[in-house]
């Protein structure tokens, strides 16, 4: 897998906490010999520290370029590719991590913010940020070549009461991945979705508005899945033969069988 990941550029969102930062660790670890990662997120200080630790602990062969990104915003999605310094413009993977859920609560008390957040993040974002490194992909010979990795959720295929603004964005995620690899067929641009379930993160502290008590209660009882599993799982799919499309996969802890109440919890 360190030879097929060898020499590559892979663009991460997300990437300041989570599922987002361990991907980063993972494959600067499965490739500390050459690897290029850019970092974003719309804290600059987290990933210039991210930057710093991998470039100094994990490999000298790992260069990492932090930069301050919001993907709710496409205007700043817009031209950022431009920006890049020349060695890091030619991305070869990116993994479309960034995203968010807020609140529980159910029509009509929905607040519009909330809905608007959810939306511009999870789904407008991803497709903005697939629409900006696509070309790059596509100009390359033979049918052009690169990997575009979804970060999708279990509330993509099974909504949940309280959740239907975030789970319509995870569908939504599901519908354009789907859409996306159909499109591709022709390329060696290979589309892939991971699907996690139930993983303790920063995500229950956001939904909840920085209330810590109500986000440990979400993970009571339960042995949650870590954001390094995921992280696993992500840097396997870029690390297929080119041939392997590992396009759709579904990760439960082992307390879970599906979203909503489908999750067993040990009694306290």
């Amino acid at each position: 897998m360190a030879n097929r990941l060898k020499g590559k550029t892979v663009l991460i969102t997300g990437a300041s906490s989570g599922i987002g930062r361990s991907t980063a660790y993972e494959f600067a670890r499965t490739a500390a010999s050459d690897l290029k990662l850019i970092l974003t997120a719309r804290r600059l200080e987290t990933l210039q520290e991210i930057a710093a630790d991998i470039e100094k602990n994990i490999g000298k062969g790992v260069k990492v370029y932090p930069l301050k990104l919001d993907v709710s915003n496409v205007q700043e999605i817009q031209g950022f590719v431009e920006k890049l310094p020349q060695e890091f413009k030619e991305i070869d993977v990116l993994v479309n991590n960034a995203g968010l859920v807020k609140g529980v609560a159910k029509a009509p008390e929905i607040n519009p913010l909330d809905i608007n957040t959810m939306i511009s993040t999870n789904v407008t974002g991803l497709i903005a940020m697939t629409q900006a490194v696509l070309p790059i992909f596509l100009k390359r010979p033979n049918g052009g070549a690169g990997d575009i990795i979804n970060v999708g959720s279990i509330a993509g295929r099974e909504p949940y009461q309280g959740g239907s603004i975030y789970c319509a964005t995870k569908a939504a995620v599901r519908s354009f991945t789907d859409s996306l690899r159909r499109e591709m067929i022709s390329t060696r641009v290979r589309v892939i979705e991971v699907d996690p379930g139930q993983v303790e993160t920063e995500f229950s502290v956001v939904r909840f508005y920085g209330d810590k008590e109500k986000a440990d209660a979400v993970y009571a009882g339960c042995d949650p899945l870590t954001p390094d599993d995921i992280a696993e799982v992500i840097v396997f799919t870029a690390g297929r033969r080119e041939n392997v499309v590992i396009a759709d996969t579904l990760i439960f802890p082992q307390h879970q069988a599906g979203a909503g109440g489908a999750m067993y919890k040990k009694p306290t």
